[in-house]
């Protein structure tokens, strides 16, 4: 029995892996950067124009009855894109494809940034009021604006599957091998036929426990949650890195030079750098996978564009304040590996249980320093960064679930969604760390062609995510107190929200 599901779980991680060949392929890469490129060229760098407006715009409106603020939507978001691929990711990207990986996940923060910004326009756009509360995201926009209804359930089904079954995993997965690493617990407790450490159970059930009491509260009470936890545990997150870089302050030149040196280094793997640090960077801003226009459409604002302009400031804060911090931890205390190299050349050499698409590298980096306060830092933050985010997959896959209610009524969509992402979190809690990536990266990847895919077909089908920005800088040009937006004057179709 136990050789037949030994196999069984063996078939199933290779199907995994098999897909993921196919769904990360060079041709997502090369979309999810040329799109960036594109949508950067085309919004003539919004990204850095109006940095300042996305500073202003994070404090300047405020919730109602029906929506969330600005900034809570922001800590929603952030909620979706802070997580462990800013611990764990980070690290395996560095671990397969070399420093120069951190160069291109900051291309993909530059990028995205443009594409954050219109995705979650278009979000706010083509939102809609259900039941007494804001929703939208892809599904929405992909029906309202290429009138493509199947295409938006298939978009709408697949991501309740990513978000509510194969992407919470990652994050439970990450607290459980955290939370072992930290405690260094060796006591073992037979479930289901496989022999699994103590400590990885009890959390599984902690945490299980809280994220159920959120999640039954409603989107309000996931606002109201992240909106607390996400500022304090990135500041907290970030200072710590600092002084990690102080630390070792006379070593940060050399760490940089690294980086930039081996961009293009044959012996890192072009290839792998490129793929990993895209893979690494997708999964950790989440710019163009279509997860931020859920947060960005459950807002209160004037006008579309300026959450747009607020989804986009989260990149920036995720991978080039989070992700580097957790990057010059890992390089400048040398405690990461490069497949490929000896260990001399690598700059760290790590213990035969140590997986690298677990947090261990960081852990380890923060441990170089602090000892064994340092394993524990990781692990409270990792809990943190990954609970939050739990809270994000579970309100985009009420979002797209909400969605198919419009047309297939049934009170029972949403309990039988609880209980999968409960059930999803927990079994993640207990297993092998690179297969929970590997179903993780599956669901990104799926999302991130259906979405990216149609954000560049509405190019061509009137371009509303453009026309709202130029709209929104005309009118902050023109000096106006109070915003307005009219999609009909501007010619976009089936806005229906915002028509007056």
């Amino acid at each position: 029995m136990q050789e037949s599901g030994t196999s069984i779980a063996a078939f199933f991680a290779n199907l995994v892996a098999t897909l993921n060949g196919y769904v990360w392929s060079t041709a997502l890469i090369s979309l999810a950067l040329g799109a960036g490129i594109f949508y950067t060229i085309l919004t003539r760098v919004v990204q850095v124009r109006l940095f300042g407006e996305m500073i202003r715009l994070l404090f300047s409106s405020k919730e109602s009855e029906r929506g969330i603020s600005s900034f809570q939507a922001l800590a929603v978001s952030l909620s979706g894109r802070v997580g462990t691929g800013n611990i764990a990711g980070v690290a395996a990207a560095i671990g397969f494809g070399g420093p120069s990986a951190v160069f291109w996940m900051w291309v993909v923060a530059l990028l995205g940034s443009a594409t954050a910004y219109i995705e979650s326009a278009l979000g706010q756009i083509y939102k809609e009021d259900d039941d007494g509360q804001y929703r939208g995201g892809p599904a929405y926009y992909i029906e309202k604006a290429m009138g493509q209804k199947w295409y938006a359930w298939i978009f709408a089904i697949v991501t309740i599957f990513a978000c509510g079954v194969l992407l919470p995993g990652v994050q439970s997965n990450s607290i459980g091998n955290a939370a072992n690493l930290a405690v260094g617990g060796d006591t073992m407790i037979n479930f289901l036929g496989d022999a699994v450490p103590a400590d990885k159970l009890v959390t599984g059930v902690i945490v299980v426990a809280v994220l159920g009491f959120i999640i039954f509260g409603g989107v309000k009470r996931i606002a109201h949650v992240t909106q607390v936890i996400v500022p304090l545990m990135a500041l907290g997150y970030i200072l710590m890195a600092l002084g990690i870089i102080i630390y070792h302050i006379s070593e940060l030149p050399a760490i940089i030079s690294l980086i930039f040196s081996d961009i293009w280094n044959p012996m890192a793997g072009f290839g792998a750098a490129i793929g990993w640090g895209v893979k690494r960077g997708i999964y950790s801003n989440e710019a163009g996978q279509g997860s931020g226009p859920h947060a960005a459409a459950a807002s209160e604002v004037e006008h579309p564009a300026q959450q747009g302009l607020v989804q986009s400031f989260s990149v920036y804060v995720d991978t080039l304040f989070v992700c580097s911090a957790t990057a010059f931890m890992i390089l400048i205390t040398q405690q990461y590996y490069v497949t490929g190299l000896d260990a001399s050349v690598s700059g760290g050499v790590l213990g035969p249980n140590v997986i690298i698409s677990s947090p261990a590298f960081t852990q380890l980096a923060l441990e170089s320093v602090l000892g064994n306060f340092g394993k524990i830092f990781v692990a409270v933050a990792l809990f943190f960064f990954a609970f939050t985010t739990l809270l994000a997959y579970y309100y985009i896959a009420e979002t797209n679930v909400a969605y198919i209610r419009r047309t297939f009524h049934s009170r029972g969509l949403l309990m039988a969604l609880k209980v999968v992402t409960l059930v999803s979190v927990f079994y993640g809690t207990i297993r092998e760390a690179n297969l929970a990536w590997a179903m993780g990266d599956l669901g990104v990847g799926l999302m991130a062609w259906l979405n990216i895919v149609a954000l560049l077909i509405l190019f061509f089908l009137g371009r509303p995510a453009l026309k709202a920005l130029k709209d929104y800088e005309a009118q902050r040009n023109a000096g106006v107190k109070k915003y307005t937006f009219d999609p009909k004057k501007l010619g976009i179709k089936n806005a229906h929200f915002w028509e007056k």
